[in-house]
């Protein structure tokens, strides 16, 4: 017996040792696992590779290239994440979601921004980021046709949706309810172009979400919003399988970025307008895109070029003091297309405020001046905002406004501090201790929103406009 277990022994010995070295071994690959697909992992190869790789759609609320280069809600977010990260953007333009989400689905890109909808059926099948914005489904007519108010409604026109969207799985998800309700699908064209459809009558509906539709009724005057079809929901970007270790680095990134204000300021720049639409004077505005601004455009142009500015800025700017009237002449003694005072008139160097060339050479003139003597410390983009509200209250009230924002805890080198702040100067309790006094701070605000609004429009119809 004795002897059978001294046999024995070295055996287990063995079998001890080989166990211990599988479990080892199986521990240093499961270790190695978790470290290849870590966070630190995964940054170190997007460093490795110098770049953030997005694979997104062209469309105003997600990215496009304008005059003044690159823009958009999500590619503004995009560059920054990327900067947080400590490389830069490359962007893979798609046509169509589902090319996007094929493409983050074959691994070509790190992630897919697309104004993506976090849905139940989608979640089954991609990974999705954090939530960074909401938006609801609503259904978009023609003005002037019936309004559509409730599904059942919607079975007496042509109703097209995005195949694949979020919009065709709301919609198979209603006609459990409704069987009568229909839809065509489209795989070659956005959302954007569905609503122009509807716009020039050639489909009755199609469903966007509300932040897009409020963009594109300021393009498209007669688009209408009939109901609300959906719930809230979340926009999200969609992560690669191999890279669903962005998650936290995402999180963190975005929980940095909205407590630091930055979220809530692109928000404001892109949105803030949308809310309140005027179709009266959205109809107007085309209409005098068509009629009066022929006749000044090659002055704005010129004027543009000479002074370094987008000449559609000085025509948004000139519609917002004159609505395009060169007589154009206010109770305060402002005069001409550009709305200048005898003072600024002379010391830009126009004769006749009466003369629309010299007064759109005068207004650019100023302007450029105003821009050079932006404080350095505001921020880049918030420098155009800063002087349209210096040439509309003067800089001595602006800088009273930085004063006032640091005063009361705001940011003074970003605009929309400054916007919150500049309604208090006609308040005696914080006008009388600035220099400058008392003023109508609300003007300015409105001011420069509504130029923002009618550059936009002015950018986005200016192909159609050009043909």
């Amino acid at each position: 017996m004795r002897t059978d277990k001294i046999k024995l022994n070295p055996l287990l010995r063995l079998i001890r040792a080989k166990s211990i070295r599988i479990i080892f071994g199986l521990l240093l690959i499961a270790g190695l696992y978790l470290f290849l697909t870590s966070p630190t992992m995964l940054l170190y190869r997007i460093h490795k590779k110098g770049k953030l790789i997005v694979a997104i759609r062209n469309a105003p609320t997600i990215y496009y290239e304008g005059r003044e280069g690159q823009k958009g809600f999500e590619y503004e977010m995009l560059k920054e994440f990327a900067e947080y990260l400590g490389v830069e953007l490359e962007l893979d333009v798609k046509t169509g979601l589902t090319n996007l989400l094929d493409a983050v689905n074959a691994g070509f890109c790190d992630l897919g921004s697309g104004a993506i909808s976090r849905t139940a059926d989608r979640e089954e099948k991609y990974f999705f980021g954090p939530d960074y914005y909401t938006v609801q489904q609503v259904v978009i007519y023609k003005r002037g046709n019936p309004q559509p108010r409730n599904i059942s409604d919607l079975a007496k026109g042509t109703l097209e949706v995005v195949s694949n969207s979020s919009y065709e799985e709301l919609l198979k998800n209603l006609k459990k309810t409704y069987p009568e309700l229909s839809w065509r699908r489209t795989e070659n064209i956005s959302t954007d172009q569905l609503m122009y459809k509807v716009w020039t009558g050639e489909i009755d509906f199609t469903i966007a979400d509300d932040n897009i539709a409020a963009l594109n009724r300021r393009y498209f005057p007669e688009l209408q919003i009939g109901f609300s079809i959906s719930q809230k929901q979340a926009l999200a970007w969609v992560l690669a399988k191999k890279n669903r270790k962005l998650y936290p680095l995402i999180e963190s990134w975005l929980n940095q970025y909205r407590e630091s204000g930055k979220l809530k300021d692109l928000e404001i720049k892109y949105y803030s307008f949308v809310d309140i639409f005027d179709y009266v004077d959205i109809r107007k505005f085309h209409d005098r895109i068509e009629t009066r601004l022929p006749i000044y455009k090659d002055y704005f142009i010129t004027a543009g070029e000479r002074f370094g500015l987008p000449w559609t800025l000085l025509a948004a700017q000139a519609y917002q003091e004159s609505h395009w009237r060169k007589r154009a002449k206010s109770p305060t003694g402002v005069r001409g297309i550009m709305m200048l005072t005898l003072d600024t008139a002379k010391n830009v160097g126009v004769t006749s405020r009466l003369d629309p060339e010299q007064s759109i050479m005068g207004g650019a003139k100023y302007l450029s001046r105003l821009l050079r003597n932006v404080p350095d410390d505001l921020y880049e983009s918030d420098r155009i905002p800063y002087a349209l509200a210096a040439y509309n209250i003067g800089t001595g009230h602006m800088q009273d406004a930085r004063k006032l924002a640091e005063d009361l805890g705001y940011n003074p080198n970003s605009w929309a501090d400054l916007g919150k702040v500049l309604p208090y100067l006609c308040q005696e309790k914080y006008y009388s201790g600035l220099k400058h006094g008392y003023a109508r701070g609300t003007e300015p605000v409105r001011y420069v929103s509504q130029i923002f609004d009618y550059w936009d429009i002015l950018e986005n119809t200016i192909t159609h406009f050009d043909r």
